[in-house]
Protein backbone atom coordinates (compact mmCIF):
# COMPACT_ATOMS: atom_id res chain seq x y z
CA UNK A 1 0.00 0.00 0.00
CA UNK A 2 1.26 3.42 -0.79
CA UNK A 3 1.93 6.09 2.04
CA UNK A 4 -0.49 9.41 2.46
CA UNK A 5 1.75 12.09 0.72
CA UNK A 6 3.90 13.98 3.39
CA UNK A 7 3.60 17.09 2.36
CA UNK A 8 -0.35 17.05 3.03
CA UNK A 9 -3.07 18.85 1.82
CA UNK A 10 -3.43 22.43 2.88
CA UNK A 11 -6.95 23.09 4.18
CA UNK A 12 -6.72 22.86 8.12
CA UNK A 13 -9.72 21.48 10.32
CA UNK A 14 -10.16 22.39 14.05
CA UNK A 15 -10.04 18.71 15.79
CA UNK A 16 -12.64 19.21 19.05
CA UNK A 17 -13.97 16.96 22.15
CA UNK A 18 -17.51 15.83 21.55
CA UNK A 19 -17.64 16.01 25.16
CA UNK A 20 -16.29 19.14 27.04
CA UNK A 21 -15.15 20.87 23.12
CA UNK A 22 -11.61 21.60 24.05
CA UNK A 23 -9.63 22.38 21.08
CA UNK A 24 -7.01 18.76 20.33
CA UNK A 25 -5.45 19.39 17.45
CA UNK A 26 -5.09 21.34 14.28
CA UNK A 27 -5.11 19.36 11.00
CA UNK A 28 -4.40 18.97 7.46
CA UNK A 29 -6.98 16.78 6.56
CA UNK A 30 -7.48 16.05 3.14
CA UNK A 31 -11.16 14.87 1.08
CA UNK A 32 -14.66 15.35 2.59
CA UNK A 33 -15.57 12.52 4.53
CA UNK A 34 -15.64 12.07 8.25
CA UNK A 35 -11.96 11.95 10.38
CA UNK A 36 -11.74 8.55 11.14
CA UNK A 37 -7.98 8.98 10.98
CA UNK A 38 -4.97 11.32 11.85
CA UNK A 39 -1.48 10.65 10.87
CA UNK A 40 0.67 12.06 13.31
CA UNK A 41 2.89 13.87 10.54
CA UNK A 42 0.20 16.02 9.42
CA UNK A 43 -0.46 17.24 12.82
CA UNK A 44 0.25 21.34 12.74
CA UNK A 45 -0.45 22.54 16.49
CA UNK A 46 -1.04 19.31 19.46
CA UNK A 47 -2.76 20.92 22.32
CA UNK A 48 -3.15 17.49 24.63
CA UNK A 49 -0.64 16.75 27.08
CA UNK A 50 -1.17 13.06 26.96
CA UNK A 51 -1.68 11.36 23.71
CA UNK A 52 -5.50 10.42 22.71
CA UNK A 53 -6.85 11.64 26.09
CA UNK A 54 -8.63 15.01 26.28
CA UNK A 55 -6.72 17.74 28.56
CA UNK A 56 -10.20 19.20 29.44
CA UNK A 57 -12.14 16.12 30.32
CA UNK A 58 -9.53 12.94 29.99
CA UNK A 59 -11.86 10.89 28.27
CA UNK A 60 -9.96 8.97 25.30
CA UNK A 61 -10.66 9.79 21.86
CA UNK A 62 -8.20 7.83 19.61
CA UNK A 63 -5.85 4.91 19.68
CA UNK A 64 -2.45 4.99 18.69
CA UNK A 65 -1.62 2.53 15.50
CA UNK A 66 0.66 2.02 12.44
CA UNK A 67 -1.96 2.84 9.22
CA UNK A 68 -0.02 1.98 5.89
CA UNK A 69 3.36 1.74 7.91
CA UNK A 70 3.20 5.12 9.18
CA UNK A 71 2.24 6.18 12.95
CA UNK A 72 -1.51 7.64 13.48
CA UNK A 73 -3.95 8.38 15.51
CA UNK A 74 -7.36 5.74 15.08
CA UNK A 75 -10.08 8.12 16.56
CA UNK A 76 -12.94 6.52 18.69
CA UNK A 77 -16.04 6.68 16.91
CA UNK A 78 -18.11 10.03 18.11
CA UNK A 79 -15.62 11.32 20.56
CA UNK A 80 -14.18 13.58 18.40
CA UNK A 81 -15.63 17.05 15.77
CA UNK A 82 -13.43 18.89 13.19
CA UNK A 83 -14.72 21.81 12.36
Amino acid sequence: MAKPNKKGPQRTVDVLCARCKTRLYLYRKGGKGALVKCFKERIVQDFTTTAGHCPGCDGQFARETLVRGTPAFKMIGGKVIAK
